[in-house]
Order: C-alpha cells, then structure tokens, then sequence
C-alpha cells in the first residue's frame, strides 16, 4: 500500500520570473503513518528523495512475522542505518550476526548484503534510512541500552534529550542519526536551519506538532503528528518540534555535513536566540 504524502508549504501567489524557481527553499513534506500487515518480510517504502524533494535521503519500513526470514537485502549505492522500533530482530551482515533490542540501531555500508530475521513472538518492526555514498565504511552496532547510559551520548536540553546513536566518531559518508525524547508541553527552542544537512523526523511513540517553513512569512503547519508518521526536512528550512500532553520520541536521521546542530552552535545547547542557521 502506498503511503500519504502532503506537501508542507505555501506556494507563492505569483512568481515573476519561473526560471528562478529553483532558488526557492524546497518545501517539506509529511507522509503520513502506513498500516503494515506482514507476510514473512514485507518492505514499505516511505519516501525517496525525488518524492521528499530531497538530494541523498531515502527511508522504509520493514514488517517482519515471528519466524520469517529475509532474503539477501542490499542497497548498491547507498549506505543505511536500521533503527529498531517495535520488536526485535536479528541482522545478519559481513558474516556476522546482530541482534537488535528495540532503539538500537546498526549501520549497513554501502553495496553490503545484509538479512533480516525475526526470532521472537511479535512482529518485528525496522525503519532504514539510506543516503547516496561513495565509500565503504565498517558496520556499526549502536546499542541503545548502552548509549542511553553514557553521559558522551546523551544532550540535555530544556524538558527533553537527545540520544547521538550514530555520531561523528563512527564512519560514514553522510548520516549520523539518533533519537530526541520530550516530556509534556515542551517545543524546540530556538528554531534552526541548516545550510548542509537535509534531515528527516520519524515520530515513533506519542503525538505532537511540528513546523517546517523557510521564514516567518512562509510558515506552515504540520498541524499533527503521531505515532508512525515522518516529516522530511530540505535544507534551509527551520523545524520545530511541540509535544502536547504526553511525552514524544522521534527518530531524526540527517544526511550531509555530519554534525549535530548543538555541538557545532552552543547558543542552541544554552536556548539562546530566536533562531539558529548552521
């Protein structure tokens, strides 16, 4: 089945000149949480970057029945991170087993064939993220069980945490990635954009909002987002995030430069400003 997609933008009344088009901010886009009913291993994909209006990311969802296996999965051009969302599973790559509790997360190089396999009573539920790469890096384990200990992974901010399962130190052409936690009635602060990464947001547990807009004068609304659903993030855009009367988690996921925006800018550690550009 196909998933929703809705544009997030305001296009403008009138452009004088259609071949500057191109100079224009790429909107984001939600896609709205898909209904998976697994048949051994099933792959729904969620979004390409032609369909996200993205340059490098892509995302899917893997559905996998108690017992299945996958057969042999490869991505010949990009390299992939695997988040475990709901279940467990087990990853088979480079002739060494993985086993993945839920959060944890495991990066595929690019062009490695790798297999998916569920080994215990309840389907198994892992989202990919891939981007274009030029090179082949080591596969990495990310345990969240661990991660989620370690002060050097873990960024406080104002009612909520972020989670560096995939960060600068492990090797990679363009993806680091993690989880951020919100307690009630909480919103990112301050807003920022980014000149180099492109990113997306995958609402995993509670509900909440988000915006995604170019500027004040162009702002729009993801008026809801739940369990389930993603937003894409074209570069330049700024993205908030609210949560309402329980707590958010999301996935984010950027391809490009590789940092994450409160290690390159401390005034975003400290919520200082009205807004933030990296």
């Amino acid at each position: 089945m196909s998933s929703q997609a809705v544009q997030l933008a305001i296009q403008p009344a009138a452009i004088a000149d259609p071949v500057n088009k191109s100079d224009f901010v790429k909107p984001g886009t939600l896609f709205k949480a898909v209904e998976t009913k697994a048949s051994g291993v099933s792959y729904q994909p969620r979004f390409t970057a032609e369909s996200a209006q993205l340059e490098w990311l892509s995302c899917g969802e893997y559905s996998i029945e108690p017992g299945a296996k996958s057969e042999a999965l490869s991505q010949a051009t990009d390299e992939s991170l695997l988040f475990m969302w709901k279940g467990s599973a087990e990853v088979e790559v480079g002739g060494k087993s993985y086993e993945l509790a839920p959060y944890d997360t495991l990066y595929i190089p690019r062009g490695a064939e790798f297999q998916l396999s569920n080994l215990k009573s309840e389907v198994a539920r892992v989202i990919q993220c891939s981007a274009t790469a030029d090179n082949i890096h080591p596969v990495h384990h990310s345990s969240f069980a661990e991660y989620s200990k370690r002060e050097d992974r873990i960024r406080h901010l104002s009612g909520k945490d972020v989670f560096m399962m995939f960060d600068v130190p492990e090797a990679a052409d363009k993806l680091i990635a993690g989880y951020t936690f919100f307690q009630p009635y909480q919103r990112s602060w301050p807003p920022h954009n980014h000149t180099d990464q492109e990113e997306t947001y995958i609402f995993i547990k509670g509900h909440g909002a988000m915006e995604v807009y170019e500027s004040p004068e162009k702002m729009c609304f993801v008026t809801s987002v739940n369990e389930g659903d993603l937003v894409t993030i074209p570069m330049m855009n700024y993205h908030p995030v609210f949560s309402q009367d329980s707590p958010l988690e999301f996935i984010w996921c950027i391809a490009g430069a590789r940092y994450w925006v409160g290690d390159k800018n401390k005034d975003f550690m400290a919520g200082k400003g009205d807004s933030i550009t990296t």
